[in-house]
Parts: structure tokens; sequence; C-alpha cells
């Protein structure tokens, strides 16, 4: 047996059991081992019933004499107490509120191990714990398990279906005995200036802590074996990435020339005067552009801060230096915008820019193909229907990806493969915290815009109970008298039974006659036809349409210089940086303008999420916030989006382990002590790249 044994051979697994522990992504020995305890309880303090004083924590072995259930009007909120007894012939009582369901758990007679806190229960006179965490005490298969449960500082697991916490602690254990200890991975010219404990040791330290470890640092994650294996973690990520760039540094590209050419047609295209954040981004992306080396860029800004202007910059280098260029955005609307910006960018430039989406009619589709592969179309722009088998371009130059997050890496790598290593240029308006950004996109250069254009005032955002719905309207409508416009957002399309909520279509009708009646209102959801959604959005942009009633399809792409007014309603079902993009789409042109957040009822959560809306504009900040909240995995509400599933570690906890191992590995790959020390960590990341960290060798 060794670390890439499947874990249904392991002794007390066996196939039932490994198809549970498959959920939690636990295929191998060694997935088993990187399976660290959440938590360690302080179980030494084993005392028997007698011994025990009130206030203290205590771990006590006792039978169950009896169990009553005091049921309420609603089952689930009844009390259930149990009367433990053990050798010293005292009684203990345990109390659990909420949790009927224990009486089919703790049968009279069955041998427990309880941990909790001892109180003295003045109502039945005998000492007690409220809600202490228990363990049934099988009879043990072998005398060696025995300690494994009590009497030491125990480590708890997340439990994988019916593989519960004791049998993690069992079987992991045996392994440790069994399984001889394999080579330590991390080069010694790493770990040894480090002073890192070895990587077997590690593993024994996290899943059973030695004698005299400080029980707070093994729950922070802060204990010697802790900070071991989550640096080593972090060494592998940093080095594939490290090693990713420069594969790519090495790869022959496009070298643009910038002469007098290039620079007179981007002045004659600039509409305004450029921010100096813009400016910083354009000179950083033409610096990459005119290397020999393909671009892999990633432009950050908040919404509204111009990245798109920056992108046409870089197109019209790309342009007149023979090549085409790609815009890939992730829905028709967005794309749809960006045709329309640079149509209009381009018309005095004598370009051709096209659109690709996935439902234009089949005869369109052939003649936009046949453009592209002609070189007649100089800038495309599109969906997923870009990537298909059959669009072919002439010379594909530089490709432009728009809201990065929304595609996963390998249809990064499909757009890149229409051309002969275009220069990249990945772009997000869904700010990323640094350290986020440095480990998803560590592969690439970052550019950030954190500057609005000049004359834009902060949005003023407020909180609105919905019982004062009628001052939002008087408001809205003082707005539209004074020639603005405005969005009202609704979180559903059509009526729900599970959630009491007005939904848009319905809201539209109610709107448009009841409260609106003398005023052009619009509806905008996704299931209209891409026709339909381009229709509306010309008659909102021409200012036919004064107020647009929609669901979130406008998150990301509207942009109406004249709207000053956003009311999201039901805004407590909306996460942070969605509300943050549903703000953005006011605030575009020079007028003061509002974002209204209209609540129906608030959780914790819920209350956080708009506190922090109200209290900041900024996106990174807000960014931060929603990590905090919602944690690395759901912060883009996808799985493909590239975060890397990490299994020990966190981004957040271990900022700054993170950074030590960038530093450490981005120093290992560009300063290998030995050609053969590289080699072996080469294969080592071959071997584990994929299946560790989830992320396709790109590049």
């Amino acid at each position: 047996m060794d670390l890439s044994t499947p874990v249904t051979y392991v002794k007390g697994v066996g196939p039932a059991r490994a198809a549970m522990l498959e959920q939690k992504g636990i295929l191998t020995v060694e997935d088993l081992l990187y399976y660290a305890p959440f938590r360690y309880e302080d179980r030494r303090n084993v005392k028997l019933i007698a011994e025990l004083a009130p206030g203290e924590m205590a771990t006590v072995m006792a039978e169950v004499r009896s169990t009553h259930l005091t049921e309420t009007r609603r089952r689930s909120l009844g009390l259930f107490e149990a009367v433990f007894g053990d050798a010293s012939g005292r009684t203990l009582l345990g109390k659990w509120f909420h949790s009927p369901y224990l009486k089919d758990v703790l049968a009279r007679g069955l041998r427990v191990a309880l941990y909790g806190k001892v109180e003295y229960d003045t109502f039945n006179g005998a000492l007690s714990m409220m809600h202490p965490e228990f363990e049934i005490l099988a009879e043990e298969a072998d005398d060696s398990e025995a300690g494994l449960h009590t009497g030491r500082i125990v480590p708890i697991y997340e439990a994988a279906g019916k593989v519960t916490t004791r049998v993690f602690r069992a079987v992991i254990h045996r392994l440790l005995d069994t399984l001889p200890a394999p080579p330590d991975p991390l080069p010694a010219s790493v770990s040894g200036p480090l002073r890192l404990m070895g990587n077997w040791t590690a593993i024994r330290g996290v899943h059973f802590p030695p004698e005299g470890e400080d029980l707070r640092a093994l729950n922070a994650f802060r204990s010697p074996a802790h900070f071991r294996m989550i640096f080593e973690e972090f060494f592998w990520l940093e080095c594939g990435l490290a090693l990713k760039r420069a594969k790519a540094r090495l790869q022959t590209g496009i070298a643009f020339e910038l002469n007098d050419r290039v620079r007179e047609k981007i002045l004659a295209m600039l509409p305004f005067k450029p921010t100096g954040a813009q400016k910083r981004a354009l000179k950083e992306i033409a610096g990459d552009m005119a290397s020999p080396r393909p671009m892999n860029r990633l432009l950050q800004g908040d919404v509204g801060s111009g990245k798109t202007l920056v992108a046409a910059e870089a197109a019209i280098i790309a342009i007149e230096n023979g090549c085409q260029t790609a815009v890939l955005a992730p829905t028709e609307i967005l794309a749809a915008q960006h045709y329309v910006y640079f149509k209009n960018l381009f018309s005095k430039l004598g370009y051709v820019p096209v659109l690709l989406t996935g439902s234009a009619p089949a005869g369109e589709k052939t003649q936009i193909k046949k453009l592209i592969a002609a070189g007649l179309a100089h800038i495309v722009l599109g969906t997923h229907a870009l990537l298909e088998a059959d669009v072919e371009f002439h010379r594909l130059g530089l490709a432009i990806i728009d809201e990065q997050h929304r595609f996963g890496v390998v249809q990064r790598l499909k757009l890149m493969q229409k051309g002969v290593h275009p220069d990249v240029l990945v772009m997000t308006a869904t700010p990323i915290p640094r350290t986020l950004a440095l480990t998803i996109y560590g592969d690439l250069d970052v550019s950030i815009i954190d500057e609005m254009p000049p004359g834009r005032k902060p949005v003023v955002t407020r909180h609105v109970t919905e019982d004062r719905l009628e001052q939002v309207y008087t408001f809205l409508k003082k707005q539209l008298d004074a020639g603005r416009q405005a969005y009202i957002v609704y979180p559903l399309i059509e009526e729900s039974e599970t959630k009491a909520m007005k939904a848009a279509e319905k809201a539209y009708q109610h709107l448009s006659r009841a409260v609106f009646p003398g005023y052009r209102v619009g509806l905008l959801h996704g299931r209209l036809t891409p026709g339909e959604k381009e229709g509306v959005m010309r008659r909102l942009q021409s200012g036919e349409i004064q107020i647009l009633v929609s669901t979130t399809v406008i998150e990301v792409g509207v942009d109406v210089s004249n709207a000053t007014v956003m009311v999201v309603e039901h805004a407590e079902t909306f996460g942070l940086a969605q509300l943050h993009q549903l703000r953005g789409r006011v605030g575009r042109g020079a007028e003061q303008s509002y974002c209204l957040l209209v609540t129906a009822g608030l959780t914790d959560a819920g209350r956080e999420r708009i506190r922090t809306m109200v209290e900041s504009n900024d996106g990174f900040y807000i960014a931060e916030v929603d990590l905090k909240l919602r944690g690395p995995g759901e912060f883009f509400g996808t799985r493909q989006s590239g975060i890397p599933a990490l299994r020990m570690a966190s981004i957040l906890r271990d900022q700054e382990i993170l950074e030590l191992a960038r530093r450490e590995a981005v120093r290992f790959v560009d300063q290998p002590p030995s050609e053969d020390e590289l080699r072996r960590a080469l294969a080592f990341i071959r071997q584990h790249w994929q299946r560790r960290y989830g992320l396709a060798q790109v590049g």
C-alpha cells in the first residue's frame, strides 16, 4: 500500500464507505491523510461522574440509564434528556434542546463518551451538561484504538455520509501505523532554511497532536504541523503557476509595432481624455504587446472605471498591425453592448466589427464566419459561439475575455488556439481581493484601473424597508420629471409559490398601470428573444424608455449615462457582488445618482451585506467582505472559475503563509538549486497539479 492506493482497499473502508468518501474528494490514501480535522477537543480531563465539579470542562465515559423527551406542539423544539451513570454510582443529566431525533440514537444501555461543561441543575438537584458533545463507544475491535477517542487532544473530522469522525480517527490512525513514511516532497533547499518539520511528522501531528501541543494553536491551524502542511500546499500551487508563467515567456508571440500611425489612430478614437489609471494600464498592455512573447494580462477595474476603452486601444494596436481582435463576453446582452460600443468608437477609423452569438440565424452566422475567415472583420465580438470549431480567424492577434470569472480555464485556452500564440487580455469588473487574484490568476500579469473617469460622483446608497416603498416611488417621479431615467430590478421572472415576491412581469403590469401611468415603462428579462432584448436596450439608450423594470440580466454591460436611480427590490436575496454590479449601472454621467435597496426582511448575513453597500462604494473593500461572508468556493458562484480546491490551506485564513510560499516558489523556479531538484519538482507537479488543485495545465 502506498499514497496512490485507492481508499476502498484501506482496512476499515471498503466499497460502501469509499463511495461516501468520494463525495468529499477522497479517492486515495494520500487524500485521506490530507483530510484534516476541522477542530480539536481537549479530552485529557477524563473523570468519573463522582469526581466532577460545576464549571469545569470534562470528559466522562458513562452508560445511558434512561431517556425522556418533552414534546411541544412543534416537535422539532422538544427537550431531550438522558440520565448517565458509571462505576462511581453517581448520575449525570444530559440535556439537548431541538433534538428529538436523539431518542432514536441514545438508547438505554449504550456506552457513551460525553464532553462538555459541567453545571449544577438546581431544578433536579443534580450535575448536568447542556448540549454536550458525545460519541457512542462501540465495543473496540482492537484495544490499541481504545485510547484514540478520549484521554487526549482528539481530532474532530467533518463526517462524510455515514463515515463519522470516530471512523476517520480509527482508519487514519491505523494507516499512520502501517504505512511506511513516504519521501518528503518539499525540496530540502526550501524546507531546511525555513526549519519546517518533515512531511510525515507533520501529517501525524495534524491528525494526532503530540502531548503538550497548544489547543488554541491547533484550532487556529497554527501548530508547527499545520504550518508545514499549509506551506507545502501553497508552495506547490505557486510553483505550478510560476512554471506556467515561465513556459509562456518562452513562447514566440507577435511583436506588435507601436508607431506614429497607431498612436494617431488611438488619439482619433478617444471620446475623452483617459484617466491616469487608464494611461498606466495601456502603457503596461502596450509594453506586453510590443514584446515578442505572448501577453497574458488581467485588467481589473471597478464598474464604470473604463476598462472597455483601454481594451479598444489595445485592439487598435492589433488591427493596425494586420491582425484581428476577438472579444468574448459571457452573455448576449453584454456581447451586444460591446458591439454597439466598439462600432461607435471605430466608425471613424473604418474598422469592421461583427457580432457572433448562438441565437443568430444560421444564414447570418455563416456570412459572419466567412468574413472572419477572410480577415474582412477586424474585431469579432461574441459569446461562447466564438469557441465553436468552425469559427476560423484569418489572423487572430489579440483575444479579449470580458468578465473572466464566468469562463473556465479550458475556454480561455480554446480561444487562444484560434490563433498562433495571440496576446490575451482578460478583464473583470468583479473586484478580486489581491490575495485571491494572485492565486487564481497567478499565471497572469495584473493591471488595475483604480480611478474613475473625471466628473463622476459616488452613487448615494440608501436602505429602505418595504413599508416605505411609496416614498421610493415619489422620489423616482421627481428624478423622471427632471429628465432622468431609472431601473427597478426584481429577483424573479414569474410568480413563485415558495417565495412571496413580486415577480418582474407582474410588477411591470402594476408599475406601468397603477404607479407610473404617465411615464414610459419597459420590461427586460432573460426569456425575451435576443432581438426583443436589443430593441428594449435601444429604446432605453435613446431615452424612449424612462423606467426599465428588469431582472438581473442588466447586471453587466448596460451603460446609460442618463440613468440616475437604481431600485433593487428584495435586495436581501442578492449577493454583495451582484448588488455592487447593479449599483454600477447608474452614476455613469455627471448627475448625482442613487441606489435604493428595498428589503422585506433581513437575516444577520443580509444585514451585513446591506450595511456594507450603504457604507462603501469601493469595489475592492466590498469584495473582501463578500469573500469573508461566502468563502472562496462560492465567491464567484461557479466551480469552473478556476479557484484551486485547497485541502488544508485557506486563502482567507492563511494569507501570510501564502505570501511566504509564493516568494519561495518564485525563487525556486527562477534559481533552482540544481537541475535534479527542479526535475523532481516538475515531476511532482505534473503528477499532482490537476488532481490536487483542479487546475488545467494551460499554455
